[in-house]
């Protein structure tokens, strides 16, 4: 009955119903709870709650009872980019990849899956394209291509892709514990005439990346970084490593829990 909550409510509903791309919005006021199903990137859905003055915090994807597994990536590279992408096993044939990553030159760069879990040269001890069958390198839509070849994402103007998008060669349960890794340039899809574009893509260096880890479904999270000050993994962008500012006992942030 908090006229605050109920206005909060309806400023997200007003903000969320009827976009192209949005099909059904629920929101819990007493959960501060926003449950939205879209065609949308999760960076998109997001956007448009914090449009309103709210925060949100992204408390995972996914909740159908088909749902084979999930999984994330924490990308970072150079000092500058940062990234999250997810993976949704929606079936046996398609997997779900929904991310953001910030920090990129704008324009085009390649995305790949790469066979090692292994960040400690960085990004160049990852191995090579995650590539089971042997196959050359290719684009996410051809047939004889690496598992691991994602195609491009599209940074903008300030340095951020946002993208959503289905594969039907990825499989969640293959990648968990491989790496997941950001290039320079332009993947050209094994089309090219550079000697590398049938092995690499020929897009450049490798500028961040991060191990795919397992992940929990939807609201499924409880775990908090120290119980002790009660700041939950989904807050922590919001708080200090440690010291003033860390604790969440007395200070309260209006947040909807996307």
């Amino acid at each position: 009955s908090d006229p605050d909550l109920i206005t909060c409510a309806v400023k997200v509903r007003a903000a969320l119903e009827g976009k192209q791309g949005v099909s059904s919005v629920s929101v819990d006021v007493g959960e501060e709870r926003v449950l939205v199903e879209s065609s949308l990137t999760s960076a998109e859905v997001q956007a448009l709650i914090e449009g309103t003055g709210r925060r949100a915090v992204l408390k995972g994807i996914g909740g159908s009872e088909h749902d084979l597994g999930t999984a994330v990536a924490m990308l970072a590279g150079g000092g500058r980019i940062q990234g999250v992408v997810r993976f949704l096993q929606l079936s046996e044939q398609c997997c779900l990849i929904d991310g953001t990553v910030d920090g990129l030159q704008p324009g085009p760069h390649g995305l790949h899956v790469h066979t090692l879990g292994d960040l400690t040269q960085d990004c160049l001890s990852c191995g090579e394209h995650y590539n089971p069958f042997g196959r050359q390198h290719g684009g996410p839509g051809d047939s004889e291509r690496h598992v691991g070849d994602l195609g491009n994402i599209v940074a903008g103007p300030d340095g951020r892709a946002s993208f959503r998008q289905e594969d039907s060669q990825l499989k969640v349960w293959d990648v968990i514990g491989r790496s997941l890794v950001v290039d320079a340039g332009e993947d050209d899809l094994g089309r090219g005439h550079h000697a590398l574009s049938k092995q690499t893509g020929n897009s450049g260096e490798r500028l961040a990346c991060g191990i795919i880890a397992r992940s929990a479904g939807l609201f499924q999270n409880p775990k908090r970084i120290c119980a002790c000050d009660g700041v939950t993994l989904w807050e922590e962008r919001d708080r200090p490593i440690a010291g003033k500012g860390r604790s969440k006992v007395g200070a309260e942030t209006p947040a909807a829990n996307l």
